[in-house]
Formats: C-alpha cells, sequence, structure tokens
C-alpha cells in the first residue's frame, strides 16, 4: 500500500522542491522514501528537476548575481554598514568603543552567539517555542514552519535552533545541611593493601563513617564486605564516638539491602535487627545517585589520599591502628572546608551530647541464612535438623543461631520455633510440630488407648485394663486391634464378647474375634461417649504406669 502523507509535508515537497532540491535531499529532510517525493512531484506535473544554466551562459550570470535588498530592509541596513577596520589600525583606534554593560546587569546571549550571526530561524523563535510546548518534533516544526509561516530556514537550521532552545540548563543542588546528631552517612572504600611476610599482597576495604553535622569520622579496615564485617564495623563506630545517631544514610551495598528501591528498600533482616537493637534508621539512597551521601563520598578520598595512599600494612591490626592515631591527629584537628569549624573541636563541644545513648549490651553475635523446610519438616543448620510447624513444610524460613540456641522465623520475621543447640547429625524435634495425622496410636501410649476403649463400653474396658495389668507393653497393640474391630463390628457386639473372656481370663485379641464372630452379624456403629461405670481418662495414666512396674518387677 502506497505512503499517504498529510498536506503538510506534500506542500514542503513542493517548496523544497522549488528552491532546487533533489527528490534525495527531500526525502532526507522529511524522513520519507525518496520514491514516494517523486511519486507526488509527478503526479503535480513535474517530472524533473529543473535543468540548470550552462556555466558563463548569460542565464548563468543573471542567477549568480544577489539579490538587492529592498530600500530600508534589515538586510539592506547590514549591507549599509560601513566595513570594520583591521584591528590595530589608526582606522580601528578612532572607531567608537561600545559601552560595556554594569558589572552584574542582566545580558540575554543571542542563539547563535557562537557562530557570530543571528540563526535564519530566529524570526520564528516564538513559533517554535510554541510549537516546542506541544510536544512536536523539530521536523514537524519545519513542516509547519514552511507550509503555515513561509518560513525560508533550511531543515538544518531549524532543527539546529530546536536544539539549542531544548538545552536546559540543570539546577544547581540543593545543599542539605543536618543538625547534630541527626544523621551518619558510611560507605567503602579501597584500603592499603595488607603484605604478608611472603611478600603476597593482600586487597583490604576501608569502611568509612563521617557524622554529617561535625564532619567528624571514623576508618577501620576489613578484608571483606559481609554483612557481619558491616555491623561490627558500625558498632564500633558508635562506640568510638559515645553514642548513636538517628539514621544511617548508606548505598545499596548487598551486605545491608536485599533489594534497592527508592521508594521501599529491602534490608538484610539482620540489619533491621542491628537497628532496633541501637534505636536509629537505615536508609538507603536512590540507585546510582552517590550525591545523596556526598560527604561521606568525600570522606572516602580524603582518607585514601592522605591517610592510606603509598603505604603498606603487615596485617589489618596494624593498620587499624594507624587509622584511629591519623583521625585522631589529622582529620579531627583540621579546619573543615565547608563548615569552616575544626572537626574535633566541633564534635566535642556541640554533636557528642546530641547523639542517643548506647545501648547496655551490645548486638548479640549470630548467624543468620534462610533454609528450606525438608520433606520430614527439619531445617539443616550446621549439620544438625531441627522441626518447624507442619504448614511451613517445603517453604522457605530465616534461621539465626548461635552457640545456644538456633531461632526460626517466618518470611515476616516473626518467630516460629526456638531449639537449643544440636551436635552434627542430631534431630530436635518438637511434639507440636508433627501432624496430628502422622502421630500413631502406638506413639501415644497405652493410656491413650485406654480412653479410646472405654466408648466400647463397660466390660470392654475392664477387659483392656486387665490386658495392660498381665501383659504389659504388649498391651499396646492388643488395644490398637480391639479397637480396630469397632470398623466391622458394633460395640454392644464388641462389649459382649470382652465380657465372656473376662470372665474366662481370656487376655487374647483372637478370644474376642472369635467370640464376636460366633454369633454376631457383623454391622458398624458409633462409640459410646459416655458411660457412667467408665473411669474417667485422667486416671488411666497412673493405671498404666502402675501396670507396667508390676510387669517389669514379676519378670
Amino acid at each position: 500500500m502506497a505512503n499517504l502523507l498529510n498536506m503538510a509535508v506534500i506542500d514542503t515537497i513542493f517548496t523544497l522542491r522549488t528552491r532546487g532540491w533533489s527528490h534525495r535531499e527531500i526525502a532526507e529532510a522529511l524522513g520519507i522514501h525518496r520514491e514516494t517525493v517523486a511519486r507526488y512531484l509527478h503526479q503535480a506535473g513535474e517530472a524533473a528537476k529543473p535543468a540548470k544554466a550552462p556555466i558563463g551562459s548569460p542565464e548563468d550570470a543573471e542567477a549568480a548575481k544577489p539579490a538587492k535588498a529592498p530600500i530600508g530592509s534589515p538586510e539592506d541596513a547590514e549591507a549599509a554598514k560601513p566595513a570594520k577596520a583591521p584591528i590595530g589600525s589608526p582606522e580601528d583606534a578612532d572607531a567608537p568603543k561600545p559601552a560595556k554593560a554594569p558589572i552584574g546587569a542582566d545580558t540575554v546571549p543571542a542563539v547563535a552567539e557562537s557562530s557570530g550571526r543571528a540563526s535564519d530561524s530566529e524570526p520564528w523563535r516564538d513559533v517554535i517555542l510554541a510549537k516546542l510546548e506541544l510536544g512536536l518534533s523539530a521536523q514537524r516544526i519545519f513542516q509547519d514552519l514552511t507550509s503555515d509561516h513561509g518560513c525560508t530556514a533550511s531543515y538544518y537550521s531549524v532543527r539546529r535552533f530546536v536544539a539549542r532552545l531544548e538545552a536546559k540548563t540543570e539546577l544547581p543542588f540543593r545543599r542539605l545541611e543536618c543538625g547534630p546528631g541527626e544523621e551518619v552517612q558510611v560507605d567503602f572504600g579501597t584500603g592499603a593493601p595488607i603484605v604478608g611476610p611472603d611478600g603476597k599482597r593482600r586487597r583490604t576495604h576501608v569502611f568509612r563513617l563521617v557524622l554529617s553535622h561535625s564532619r567528624k569520622g571514623y576508618s577501620e579496615v576489613v578484608y571483606r564486605q559481609t554483612t557481619d564485617d558491616f555491623l561490627r564495623c558500625l558498632e564500633n563506630a558508635f562506640a568510638h564516638f559515645g553514642g548513636v545517631p538517628q539514621r544511617v544514610i548508606l548505598d545499596n551495598l548487598r551486605a545491608a539491602v536485599t533489594k534497592a528501591d527508592w521508594f521501599d528498600p529491602e534490608l538484610n533482616p539482620k540489619v533491621e535487627a542491628f537497628a532496633r537493637h541501637y534505636g536509629t534508621v537505615f536508609l538507603p539512597t536512590r540507585p546510582y545517585t552517590p550525591r545523596h551521601k556526598g560527604k561521606v563520598e568525600r570522606g572516602v578520598d580524603y582518607v585514601q589520599e592522605n591517610a592510606l595512599k603509598g603505604r603498606t600494612f603487615p596485617n589489618l591490626e596494624e593498620e587499624n591502628r594507624f587509622l584511629l592515631h591519623w583521625e585522631a591527629t589529622v582529620a579531627d584537628t583540621r579546619l573543615h572546608g565547608t563548615t569552616r569549624r575544626h572537626v574535633g573541636k566541633l564534635f566535642t563541644e556541640v554533636e557528642r551530647a546530641a547523639l542517643q545513648p548506647l545501648p547496655v549490651e551490645r548486638f548479640p553475635c549470630f548467624h543468620e541464612a534462610q533454609r528450606s523446610v525438608h520433606r520430614d519438616g527439619h531445617v539443616e543448620v550446621e549439620h544438625a535438623y531441627y522441626s518447624v510447624p507442619p504448614e511451613y513444610l517445603a517453604r522457605r524460613v530465616w534461621v539465626r543461631w548461635d552457640g545456644r540456641l538456633v531461632r526460626v522465623f517466618n518470611d515476616r520475621l516473626e518467630q516460629i520455633a526456638v531449639h537449643a543447640r544440636q551436635e552434627p547429625g542430631r534431630f530436635s524435634t518438637q511434639t507440636p510440630h508433627l501432624a496430628a495425622e502422622k502421630i500413631s496410636n502406638v506413639e501415644r501410649g497405652a493410656a491413650y488407648l485406654l480412653g479410646q476403649v472405654r466408648r466400647l463400653g463397660t466390660h470392654s474396658t475392664r477387659w483392656a485394663e486387665a490386658v495392660v495389668q498381665t501383659r504389659g507393653i504388649e498391651s499396646v497393640r492388643v488395644l490398637q486391634g480391639l479397637l480396630s474391630l469397632a470398623q466391622r463390628y458394633s460395640c454392644t457386639q464388641i462389649d459382649r464378647a470382652c465380657e465372656i473372656a473376662h470372665s474366662y481370663a481370656a487376655y487374647r485379641l483372637r478370644t474376642v474375634r472369635a467370640l464376636i464372630d460366633r454369633d454376631a452379624p457383623k454391622q458398624q456403629i458409633a462409640f459410646l461417649d459416655e458411660h457412667p461405670l467408665i473411669r474417667s481418662l485422667s486416671d488411666y495414666g497412673q493405671f498404666v504406669h502402675d501396670a507396667f512396674q508390676k510387669k517389669e518387677a514379676s519378670s
């Protein structure tokens, strides 16, 4: 299907063609195919570009003469201006000098100041500005100027003019200063290398913390940027200052931020616990925006350039001792370029008292990780296994452990289980964590089974008690078998058979089965719930215990 152009584009094609533009030039200027240009021109009755007069012919000489500007026009006034004398000539010295603008006066530079002359599009500045506010492109503006306003400027002139108008001067950054004790900014940088006795160099990372009001800093070198290293450095800094700021500004380092989000960042749960312990708040900056913590950005450069550049150390302890001495003797004694105050003096006199007090105890040191709940309802921690409630099967949970306890949390950091630490290979299973469907009657014990048997009837209960007294631990499975008979026979049939068996002191399950099969049809009736002659369930625990003790003593 052929390309259909609007009337503004078609008029622009004809206008450019009358100025001598080729099909290719028109197509490139308007962003259309040159065959489309040729088709519209052919339809208008023009088959080809008008021929050019031969060079040197009268027609060529006439065409080469520049058109004279009308008298009184801006171009005529420009032509009437006398030629400027060469710089340094007597005429130049005598020429009147333009008056200088007063210092501070408002001046508006010309759009084409760098080119030395006004743009051909300058007369249509207001029109172009209005169309830019409508969101029109440079190509569309050129088409409208050509068709609606008789603009004679070229497309490239309009495009350059639009680009200069669209260039916006960036707004100045707003400097935000904080009150004493309100904010601290933290960051990592590259520390001085550690050179061991064997000559091998090991890379280090320098942790830098700067109080935003006084610019008091703290530096510490570590080998890794893990969550534990980050929190330990932060805790050491709070102890060094003797207090805690209200908020901690940090970038989105993986040791602290699980998911970067300017509006709702997701912090590492251990970092959140640390913040609660110290009564502070962690506020990550916008991703890829280091100026949001510009004080510590420059602070890292300062410690790298002034303290660590060109130095090596034999171990971390030696480097950290050097940094503490450098902070006290160099960094704290300087006159800060922005605040124009001595850093250490401002901290001592103003900011130290504004910090929040330290907690009584340090943040408890524990390990933390996510774990998947296995099919057996346990999670693995250092080769030991700990149970969780059955509804968390095959889900991910958070586990925190130290030398004494293992705590398990759900995804909302609500504690769901607590266990004592076990040695590798051991299981810690809590009874409430077992699903009721997975606890067999044998596990529940003889006391529980006697409580179930009492629903069969008085004689069944007496027979079951006698079985427990005579057979001891073996009676557990017998009682389980007696209960299973209720799936095929009525309670009355079972109770009558137990009465006969008890009268003969026959305490085998096969005897009860034979008595039932002899004269009773098979049917299924629900258990009896209560009977005045059946003892309560609470009595069976002691009864079973005494029976088992008697059985063991006799054997």
